[in-house]
């Protein structure tokens, strides 16, 4: 499905009534699983600015055991550092990588901001090397200007 298609979609499953924040946010990323055939791991992290870590929330795909990442560890955790978006094409060519599972094979992150401050990202990772585009970062970036209204 294009990103055009699915960013209507998107507020849709962020306007349901009679759910948590978190159910839509397992909602919008099993919609994300669903329909883009290299997401095939979908979730958010957030931050705790006063210990510094990322703590795993609402996620669709395999289980993982990194629930709680220090700022500057891996992607994510250089991401809550930077502020900007982060695309490893290719894992197994990455420093600072902490790996999830031998299947995952490429990653993109796209911090979530609130009023400016870096609250948690969206984590995607792929069982295909090099899929994620431009594209994908301006529809990322869309995707958390909607999740951040339900904050």
């Amino acid at each position: 499905m294009h990103f055009q298609e699915l960013q209507p979609k998107v507020t849709k499953v962020l306007a349901q009534n009679g759910l948590s924040r978190d159910e839509k946010l397992k909602n919008l990323c099993q919609l994300l699983t669903d329909n883009i055939d290299y997401y095939n791991w979908v979730g958010f992290y957030f931050a705790n600015h006063d210990t510094k870590t990322l703590h795993l929330g609402p996620y669709v795909g395999a289980p993982t055991d990194h629930t709680v990442i220090p700022f500057g560890k891996g992607i994510c955790g250089q991401v809550a550092e930077s502020n900007t978006n982060f695309v490893v094409p290719d894992v197994a060519a990455q420093d600072n990588y902490i790996a999830c599972s031998f299947t995952v094979k490429s990653e993109i992150v796209v911090p979530l901001f609130v009023n400016g401050i870096n609250i948690g990202q969206i984590d995607i990772d792929s069982h295909v090397i090099d899929p994620f585009t431009e594209a994908d970062e301006r529809f990322l970036e869309f995707v958390n200007q909607e999740v951040a209204k339900l904050f």
